[in-house]
């Protein structure tokens, strides 16, 4: 029973600190590496004392709504297998964040969630974050594929340059193939309940069935608010992303910068990255889409340094202090569902 017991002492007031070290250490270290953090920071400062703080300001605090709005909707995926409160919910996002950023397409989100539930209900509930992970995808290819015929259907109004000739057939066939993607994603997503069906089939698979029975009796009802949650979401990030560019200079033509920011959305989506590694492929595909219409390369790689900063880095820090305080098990843990 001692070592038992040493283990559990162990989990729940030691590994928590540790983990915050582990994770602190790695996002100074990934911070560290950013050749443009320090202009970038000179940049709010300035930005602080002219007539567009508000703007700075309110991308701040959209943070906040952004990330709250992913705890409804993790919350409400959630009410088939186990109800928590709001501010658990909140806690929770915030962890994961703080696992995400060191993970390829922030893998590790699940697993700072699950902390936050009991011992008998963590294995399932992955399942259902994949499922809300899934929702804000399609709301992003969605959106994306809009943004992809917006820019051939702009090309297409313009003086063409010498190279059009190959881009007259890439991107219409491009823009089909998201299209196609997108609506059998969209058909996958609304009969969420057939994935359940083809893990039946596989040959070994009856050990994940209980993880996804969950998912074959997920109502539709909830799958359309969770839909709706992310593309509330969504157009938070866009507003968001909007406010930096007119804070740095770079465009105020925001329907343009809305349909340019969708196309990176997109791209972004399926480029596989660990998060705090994206930024310099996020940097680069921002120079190429905005320098479109803008030449200040210092206000476009401000905006996406700092839209990254504000949504990720930032969350990421609380999520890591709050991780100092969990309790992994309980003095009687319940053994996880068969």
């Amino acid at each position: 029973m001692l070592p038992n017991k040493n283990i559990k002492i162990f989990l729940n007031y030691w590994l928590g600190p540790l983990i915050f070290i582990w994770l602190s250490w790695s996002i100074y270290r990934q911070l560290s590496q950013q050749p443009n953090l320090a202009n970038t920071w000179e940049q709010m400062q300035r930005t602080l004392q002219t007539e567009h703080a508000w703007k700075l300001m309110a991308a701040i605090g959209l943070m906040v709504f952004n990330w709250g709005l992913e705890a409804i909707k993790w919350r409400e995926l959630l009410l088939p297998l186990h109800r928590i409160s709001y501010w658990r919910a909140f806690k929770a996002t915030l962890a994961g964040l703080a696992f995400a950023v060191n993970t390829p397409n922030r893998i590790g989100e699940y697993g700072g969630r699950v902390l936050y539930l009991p011992e008998g209900k963590r294995l399932a509930s992955i399942s259902l974050t994949l499922i809300g992970s899934f929702s804000q995808v399609l709301v992003t290819m969605i959106a994306g594929t809009i943004a992809l015929w917006i820019w051939y259907a702009n090309y297409k109004a313009i003086d063409l340059p010498s190279d059009w000739d190959l881009q007259e057939i890439w991107v219409p066939a491009l823009g089909w193939l998201v299209s196609i993607l997108t609506g059998c994603g969209i058909l996958l997503y609304l009969r969420i309940s057939w994935i359940v069906r083809w893990v039946e089939k596989i040959p070994g698979a009856n050990k994940l069935l209980h993880v996804l029975q969950v998912v074959d009796h997920l109502p539709v009802t909830i799958l359309l608010r969770v839909l709706g949650w992310s593309l509330l979401r969504y157009l938070v990030f866009v507003i968001q992303y909007i406010l930096l560019l007119q804070c740095f200079g770079v465009t105020e033509l925001i329907g343009v910068a809305a349909w340019m920011i969708s196309l990176q959305f997109l791209i972004m989506a399926i480029i596989p990255t660990i998060a705090l590694a994206d930024i310099g492929i996020r940097g680069k595909l921002a120079l190429e889409l905005f320098g479109m219409i803008s030449a200040n390369q210092l206000g476009i790689i401000a905006a996406a340094l700092g839209i990254w900063l504000i949504n990720l880095v930032g969350p990421a820090i609380l999520g890591s202090l709050l991780i100092i305080r969990i309790k992994l098990v309980k003095a009687n843990p319940v053994k996880e569902m068969k």
